[in-house]
């Protein structure tokens, strides 16, 4: 279940910012700035629960950027994703002269309960709610949306954001939950993985959870073998959770039919 927790967070803001129409590619970027955001502020403040505050924060922030780029300034979706992935894989100075904060960080379960909540509340939210319906609505139709009244803008800005608060919530896990220290990339493309658990569980938040469950126990796989003395080169099995991923993403396509506006701007009459 651990191992699934970054995973089906990012999954979920992925949902919601897809069901509003936009594409956030930008989740991978999110995670690792909210991870690196997330220690510094627990390790100068010797504070968990704000490290945590810290890396949600963090990832509100990029997503406003990303939402201001790719609906306010019409720029291409992926394009403006791709941007941030590549900011958020700068060399940070002095980055490896930060210490490992130790017991402090070691309070393991927060964020997979936090986790686990989120499931319910996104489903409830996007499928029992009026503010689901009409991000459902912009994510499908938002001409029709903005004739009968609804923000366009307004709706697409607050499923970004909280797409980015969820991705930054699952950034703080690796650094703050699972080992306690940042490392340079350690997201490891579970950002990209979560994109892949979305399609696969078809823009719905439980679905996306499922699929999540069945990338994190390929990659939990990979690490039972390797430690079980099969002689197998450790690079390939590295590669099995990515290879799951392209498979389940090439099976999808057809099957899984996302919103009708997903990643198309939109430009108000």
């Amino acid at each position: 279940m651990n191992e699934a927790t970054p995973l089906t967070l990012a999954a979920l803001g992925g949902v919601i910012s897809e069901r509003s129409g936009v594409v956030n590619i930008a989740l991978e970027g999110m995670m690792l700035m909210s991870a690196f955001t997330g220690y510094v502020v627990a390790f100068q403040t010797h504070n968990l629960w704000l490290g945590v505050l810290a890396g949600v924060i963090t990832g509100l922030v990029i997503a406003t950027l990303h939402a201001a780029l790719s609906i306010s300034l019409l720029v291409d979706q992926i394009v403006s994703g791709f941007v941030i992935n590549i900011l958020a894989l700068w060399h940070i100075p002095l980055l490896s002269k930060i210490p490992v904060l130790g017991p402090i960080l070691f309070v393991h379960q927060p964020i997979t309960y936090a986790m686990l909540l989120a499931i319910v509340l996104v489903q409830f939210l996007l499928f029992y709610t009026v503010w689901g319906l009409r991000t459902r609505a912009v994510g499908e139709h938002p001409l029709a949306a903005d004739t009968v009244g609804i923000n366009v803008y307004r709706v697409r800005y607050l499923a970004v954001m909280l797409s980015g608060g969820l991705a930054g919530l699952g950034g703080a896990y690796f650094s703050l939950q699972q080992i306690g220290q940042f490392l340079p990339n350690m997201t490891g493309g579970r950002g990209f993985i979560a994109l892949a658990a979305m399609i696969f569980g078809k823009w719905k938040p439980l679905g996306a959870f499922y699929a999540c469950l069945l990338f994190a126990g390929a990659e939990a796989l990979s690490g039972r073998i390797q430690i079980s003395g099969v002689h197998i080169p450790f690079q390939f099995l590295g590669m099995l959770p990515y290879l799951l991923t392209i498979i389940v993403v090439a099976g999808a396509m057809g099957r899984a039919v996302a919103p009708a506006a997903d990643g198309k701007p939109y430009r108000k009459a």
